[in-house]
């Protein structure tokens, strides 16, 4: 099996986990707030880490090692994956998503930034084509902007942020400490801030399996992903990535009666080609340099 087939097969696989937390995000928010969702998400993954990492004897890994870094990667991540949970429950799942396709626009504009990466025009073009996509999809002018969309387009920002730590990160650090301090930090994140009123919901008997899948889908989707982009290019991988939006846009009029609507969808095609577009320019200009 040639690795493009490979790549296409792991990227179902996100898919999939992707769209399934989306639906167990919503089965679960009526029991518990997006704060005791990611403590309980996050504690679970810290035993899935520690058991992964245990039998794949890469334990050996896990040190208290750039914490300070590790701390701004998972706050940035913390802050986007929870304003994501708040508007899967408020806005079309389609609209979510294709919001959340903007992350890799705000990682063009704050690699800079973060990572000392140089601004090229095309990556300036990507971002205001991504841009006016956002508008699109939002509509401002046409209706009145719901919180749920700034939620959304706030969680890809927090998105970016993580992403572009993260690859901080992998520079000196191994995925299994990575991985363990993204779990542990955020659990201790999920405590303190669903602790703040005093009260700390435990998910009732129907809501822990929602709450297991939650986790699981998580770390499957981006275990997934990041399989994919190390069998086959960027290139080939983001434009099925995409396929996220029409498959969640089905399952949003399957289960919750939303509509499809034909903005989300151009919006979503302008954030698409903004995206694959620059990775298309920096790839061809990376064969260019090597040759």
């Amino acid at each position: 099996m040639n690795n493009i087939l490979q790549a296409c097969l792991w990227m179902i696989g996100a898919i999939v986990s992707f769209t399934t937390m989306a639906v167990a995000g919503r089965a679960v928010s009526l029991d518990l707030d997006t704060f005791e969702i990611m403590m309980y998400r996050s504690l679970i993954g810290v035993v899935v880490v520690l058991i992964i990492a245990q039998v794949s004897g890469t334990r050996k890994d896990i040190a208290p090692t750039r914490l300070g870094l590790h701390w701004a990667r998972n706050i940035a991540h913390f802050a986007g994956q929870n304003l994501w949970f708040y508007a899967i429950t408020v806005i079309p799942l389609a609209q979510v998503f294709a919001l959340e396709f903007t992350s890799p626009i705000w990682v063009l504009l704050l690699s800079p930034l973060v990572l000392n990466e140089r601004l090229t025009i095309n990556r300036v073009f990507a971002a205001v084509i991504g841009f006016v996509g956002i508008l699109i999809v939002t509509r401002p002018s046409a209706e009145s902007l719901s919180f749920g969309q700034i939620a959304a387009a706030l969680a890809a920002i927090g998105f970016a942020g993580s992403a572009v730590f993260t690859r901080l990160l992998t520079r000196t650090e191994k995925i299994t400490n990575i991985m363990f301090w993204l779990t542990a930090m955020q659990a201790i994140m999920g405590l303190v801030c669903a602790g703040l009123d005093g009260d700390i919901a435990l998910p009732s008997l129907a809501s822990w399996p929602w709450v297991v899948l939650i986790s699981l889908a998580g770390l499957i989707a981006h275990f997934c992903l990041t399989t994919a982009l190390g069998l086959a290019p960027a290139t080939v991988v983001i434009p099925i990535d995409f396929t996220r939006l029409p498959v969640v846009a089905l399952v949003g009029m399957a289960l919750y009666h939303e509509p499809l609507d034909r903005y989300v969808f151009l919006g979503a095609a302008l954030i698409f080609a903004a995206n694959y577009t620059n990775i298309w320019l920096e790839t061809r200009r990376s064969t260019v340099t090597k040759t």
